[in-house]
């Protein structure tokens, strides 16, 4: 089986015993970089072997693993903070293993996303997790202008040397007086956070250079200001050529009216009204 073992994100008490357990009792742990992870097992006075899986060695290596857990191996995946399949390789082990028929847990923990999300002061019900911005120029354009209409909740991991650059360009999409909770350092002894705005962050920040690891957790859209953006689109229509975008797409005049009410926030009645 296949043991996904969420591990400290900074603070090592937040580990947990089922962990720590299983750590001890598996056969090979995979870790995302065993020099990173080996402070951690030596903390613990852990001796299970390890092997690195990582981003460039993520497919084969997957292969290599999945075969040892067919012929009965126990794996424990860590990543090198909080928890596997997170915006990490883990994903494509996990995938092959599901290809071949090998049984997958989670032994849940610490999470960098939820832990800012919850203490942000931002709406929590729903939220979206976008993890680093692509590198690519086109796929984090596309990523960007996916961003300007949402809703919910927007959480964004980000090092500290692209933090500015990246804030700058949100706030080139989303507007600088967008709320933000900037968390630095989570579970650690020099934890921040700082609830602003763009405009007000990148001003800080430029005076003070940004240092740690941070979670971006950014207000979503008010709905309403959508809603109101959409109805002044159809509002440079006339009622006529709003209703003529809809005859010609087959609608009957009474579905029509019907859909340009709801466009325009205004009952179907006045729609009647106006037109006749």
């Amino acid at each position: 089986m296949l043991y996904l073992c969420a591990t400290p994100i900074g603070n090592l008490d937040d580990i947990t015993l089922r962990v720590l357990n299983m750590l001890k009792s598996a056969d090979l742990i995979a870790a995302e970089d065993t020099r990173h992870s080996i402070k951690l097992l030596n903390h613990f006075d852990i001796k299970t072997p390890m092997t690195s899986y990582h981003e460039y060695n993520k497919v084969e290596k997957a292969k290599q693993l999945v075969e040892m857990m067919l012929q009965g191996k126990e794996i424990a995946l860590i990543t090198d903070a909080g928890t596997p399949g997170i915006s990490d390789p883990g994903e494509e082990l996990v995938r092959q293993c599901y290809e071949a028929g090998v049984p997958v847990t989670a032994l849940p923990g610490p999470a960098a996303c939820v832990t800012a999300l919850i203490q942000s002061g931002l709406p929590t019900r729903r939220f979206c997790f976008e993890a680093f911005l692509p590198a690519d120029k086109k796929e984090r354009s596309r990523v960007l202008e996916e961003l300007v209409d949402e809703t919910r909740t927007i959480i964004i991991y980000e090092a500290p040397h692209h933090l500015l650059k990246t804030m700058e360009e949100l706030r080139n999409v989303l507007g600088g007086d967008r709320k933000v909770n900037l968390c630095r350092e989570l579970t650690k002894h020099y934890e921040e956070k700082w609830l602003t705005t763009f405009d007000e962050a990148i001003a800080g920040l430029s005076e003070n250079g940004p240092r740690g690891e941070y979670v971006m957790v950014i207000e979503g859209r008010s709905p309403e200001s959508l809603k109101q953006e959409k109805i002044a689109e159809f509002t440079e229509m006339t009622i006529e050529e709003h209703m003529e975008l809809y005859l010609s797409q087959g609608m009957d005049r009474k579905e029509a009216m019907k859909k340009v009410a709801k466009d325009r926030g205004v009952s179907k009645r006045e729609i009647y009204q106006q037109l006749i």
